[in-house]
């Protein structure tokens, strides 16, 4: 069938058939994945060019798949959580959902307590195992979306499920039926794709979800999941690991639109960012993140760190408050008692903070020098400084005068006085051996005791 894509202003070729490949044994492509050996990453040069949509979005799993790696959140914490997403997402509704388990009681408390918040966004959606009993839950719940599993690769469907490809399709394809006849929109979690058969199974199944959506006219979500995190961003790179090649052909092949496509990620290694974002420019609307990317093993993609992506893509937060991103940090630390790795950027305690003195003297002149943006503006976070062996006068000067909230004329110069002293002071502590940091609060007592004309200068304000 020809189309003229009023995208690209080409006329192509809209309408492609791949049929289930019934295989008798799994593909569980060994050139890529020998278990004894470090996966390869191989390339064809086959290149799909950027099909970004119109609009993009995120979507949270922080109390689906974030819950299966720490402690289940209480119902107060859930609600807490839930209310800054809604505030981080912004009245657009750039975070447009949250999915929730549905088995527990307290899973199901959490729910019913975020329901009666009235909040527009996040949509609150549910996550259930393929089995049509499980839909009563949904329906009990008063949830329009359920996401469902549908395991992809032959590593699931022949070595756990114990089926046949197309056996496994079958019973898929029940089980979105029964979704779409209780007029649930239906979720499909393409679960393992980045070691899936894409031509003989992943576009076949897609091909067919698009012929229920035609008929029954609801909308049939599919989120692809990288469940082991083998997907890469790299241009050329053959399926099944190439994120733009699983993104740009399940929209191209199988005609799913964008706003139906979702990506999620896990970290295993260290693409989960950079995939989400890869999976956007070739054609997703939607990446499925998580608060602080706590998730299974190595968790998810970071929700906080796609908020930051966004506006780095689009030029714009669109009305989402990233201030947001420090109170959960906060909230994260101080109420959770979740530590938070120091140089995690944008929450974590370090990610702007310096300790060596060159650094420091760049900042005193001008803080754009070694500050990746302006973080007090937009995250609530200062700039800061920690005292240790390499600080040296100019460190202690820079902490002097954001401590005392000394501008202009007022502030304390590297060759001060007062940073000469306590810079001797800080000298001595590491000649007599030590290896740590100096805290806030000792500085404190040296310039009680060594500069007590600056102390008086914080007590007056």
């Amino acid at each position: 069938m020809l189309s003229f894509n009023k995208k690209s202003n080409l006329l192509e070729l809209g309408q492609y058939k791949y049929s289930l490949q019934n295989v008798e044994k799994p593909n569980l492509y060994r050139d890529n994945f020998n278990y004894d050996e470090i996966p390869k990453c191989t390339f064809n040069h086959r290149l799909v060019p950027m099909n970004p949509p119109n609009e993009i979005w995120m979507t949270d799993t922080t109390f689906r798949d974030g819950q299966q790696a720490r402690t289940p959140y209480t119902v107060e914490q859930i609600t807490t959580l839930y209310e800054m997403l809604s505030r981080l997402g912004g009245p657009k509704g750039k975070i447009r959902q949250c999915e929730f388990f549905l088995y527990s009681e307290n899973d199901r408390k959490a729910i019913r307590a975020c329901q009666e918040m009235g909040l527009k966004f996040p949509e609150i959606t549910g996550w259930i195992r393929a089995t049509k009993e499980d839909f009563k839950l949904v329906k009990d719940m008063n949830l329009q979306e359920c996401g469902i599993l549908v395991s992809c690769s032959d590593y699931h469907i022949f070595n756990k499920l114990h089926k046949t490809r197309e056996q496994a399709l079958h019973d898929y394809l029940e089980i979105v039926k029964a979704a779409l006849d209780y007029g649930i929109r239906p979720r499909c979690h393409f679960e393992d794709v980045t070691r899936a058969d894409y031509y003989g199974f992943v576009v076949p199944f897609a091909t067919e979800l698009k012929k229920l959506m035609d008929e029954y006219q609801i909308p049939i979500k599919i989120r692809f999941c990288d469940t082991m995190g083998y997907g890469v961003p790299f241009p050329g790179a053959t399926l099944p690991r190439s994120v733009a090649g699983i993104i740009y052909g399940i929209n191209h092949f199988a005609q799913i639109p964008n706003e139906l496509i979702e990506w999620h990620g896990h970290n295993d290694f260290y693409k989960a960012v950079v995939n989400a974002t890869t999976a956007w420019l070739y054609g997703a609307s939607s990446v499925n993140c998580s608060l602080l990317g706590i998730g299974e093993r190595t968790g998810n993609t970071p929700l906080e760190a796609m908020v930051i992506e966004y506006a780095q893509m689009r030029g714009t937060l669109d009305g989402m408050d990233p201030t947001v991103i420090t109170e959960i940090a906060e909230y994260y630390e101080s109420d959770l008692g979740y530590q938070i790795p120091d140089r995690t950027p944008f929450v974590g305690r370090d990610f702007n903070v310096t300790r060596a003195g060159i650094h420091a003297d760049g900042m005193a002149k001008d803080e754009e020098i070694y500050n990746i943006f302006n973080t007090a503006k937009i995250l609530n976070r200062p700039i800061g400084v920690e005292i240790n062996k390499n600080s040296g006068s100019a460190g202690i000067a820079y902490w002097l005068n954001q401590y005392l909230g000394l501008k202009d004329e007022k502030i304390i110069h590297k060759n001060s006085p007062e940073a000469t002293i306590l810079l001797n002071w800080v000298d001595s502590l590491y000649e007599d051996g030590r290896v740590t940091f100096i805290s806030k609060e000792e500085l404190i007592e040296a310039m009680k005791t060594l500069t007590p004309h600056l102390f008086a200068l914080k007590k007056k304000k």
